[in-house]
């Protein structure tokens, strides 16, 4: 721990991406690690997708932007890079679409597109971790909402051709929500264990191989609130943190449902209170958490609305502040990945910039900096609730 403790307090801007268009930066992702020494198909790249309903491509170490996709016509909210195919990232969008792009080809058409019922709009998805299901959550959609998966091996070539609903659709669940599902989240390393979370304030856990969705359902957590992101974690990916719109905080340990030991190890209707911070610091907010394999440990990263960031070491005991990063984002923090390989946080905000911090650096500036300009086509809310705040980049 203490070698993570003096690689985050000397953590500095490294370089500095500077987008002539200053649009959002919603989601990141990186290559998924496969253990393999020797280098994969776009493993040199770092994936982000933004508010433009665009998807950009960067090098993984330079930042320099090097291939960009469109085809969504709604916000883009998410990114994840294949974990069989290092050739190909999913990107899920409020426009009802989940798409499929090839890094090999730059500025193509999308080499898949997965639908449902046309009413559907998604807040969320995820891909398992063998590559053979993808899920998302949608918007509640009179008094229901729905997880829909589809199999990544069912759906042909480009999405352009016309295909029946049950061409494309895996299945339905339909009952285990009430509300805008926010967040789904498959398991690291077991293909068929899902977790949901919706404005209903609840997350459920579901084990895909027994069947149907009552059967698959394994439990439901409360969060008390509107959840807003999940991570796996723990040494055996046990352990599940779910943070809320509102700043709230849970941490289960799944390992314990069959037995009579507590399996909350962390709750807070506000987590904010949790940390000590120096004065004059404020934490507003909570960008979401990560599991640090190598390190074991839980991170979650929280900021202030003008740029500030506080890298904070999650634990059934509390939250402990690990480090603060000023100078670098001017506005809300919207997405964060930290690089094992290169040893580097990277982040992407509000105000439009890519920045990768690493310890001990000093900063290069790649592109041009863009003079920042609200984007009245997108009107995102700092923290607010998914539903209104990507509703309004419907058109």
């Amino acid at each position: 721990m203490d070698s993570l403790d003096d690689t985050f307090r000397t953590l500095s801007i490294a370089r500095r991406l500077q987008p002539d268009d200053p649009s959002y930066i919603l989601d990141l992702a990186l290559p998924r690690r496969t253990g393999s020494s020797t280098s994969t198909p776009g493993s040199d790249l770092l994936a982000a997708c933004c508010s433009n309903h665009t998807v950009r491509l960067h090098g993984r170490e330079t930042l320099r932007m090097c291939g960009e996709y469109q085809g969504h016509t709604g916000a883009v909210f998410g990114v994840r890079f294949s974990s069989s195919s290092g050739d190909l990232i999913y990107t899920g969008s409020v426009d009802g679409t989940l798409r499929c792009w090839d890094i090999r080809r730059p500025g193509s058409t999308a080499a898949q597109v997965f639908r449902s019922d046309p009413e559907h709009a998604y807040y969320s998805f995820d891909v398992s971790c063998n590559d053979r299901l993808l899920c998302a959550g949608t918007e509640q959609v009179g008094e229901d909402s729905f997880l829909v998966f589809w199999d990544t091996r069912m759906v042909g070539d480009g999405g352009n051709q016309p295909e029946t609903k049950q061409d494309r659709l895996l299945g339905v669940f339909s009952e285990s929500h009430s509300d805008d599902i926010t967040t789904v989240r498959f398991h690291p390393s077991q293909a068929d264990r899902l977790a949901s979370g919706a404005t209903d304030g609840l997350v459920n856990v579901f084990d895909l191989s027994l069947g149907e969705e009552n059967d698959a359902l394994v439990t439901t957590c409360n969060c008390e609130s509107s959840a807003g992101s999940l991570c796996w974690s723990g040494t055996d990916l046990d352990q599940l943190l779910c943070l809320s719109h509102d700043e709230g905080l849970h941490l289960w340990d799944l390992s314990r449902l069959d037995s009579d030991d507590p399996w909350t190890l962390l709750a807070s209707v506000d987590a904010r209170t949790l940390v000590s911070l120096p004065e004059g610091a404020s934490l507003d907010y909570f960008v979401g958490g990560t599991w640090l394999e190598d390190e074991g440990h839980l991170l979650i990263m929280g900021g202030s609305h003008e740029g500030e960031l506080h890298l904070l070491e999650c634990s059934g005991s509390g939250l402990k502040l690990m480090t603060s990063l000023k100078g670098g984002h001017s506005a809300t923090v919207r997405c964060f990945q930290w690089d094992p390989v290169s040893g580097a946080l990277l982040t992407g905000a509000e105000d439009g910039e890519l920045l990768q911090w690493k310890a001990g650096a000093e900063e290069i500036s790649v592109g041009k900096k863009g003079s920042f300009k609200s984007i009245s086509s997108l009107q995102l809310k700092t923290k607010a609730h998914r539903k209104q705040s990507l509703k309004e980049t419907k058109h």
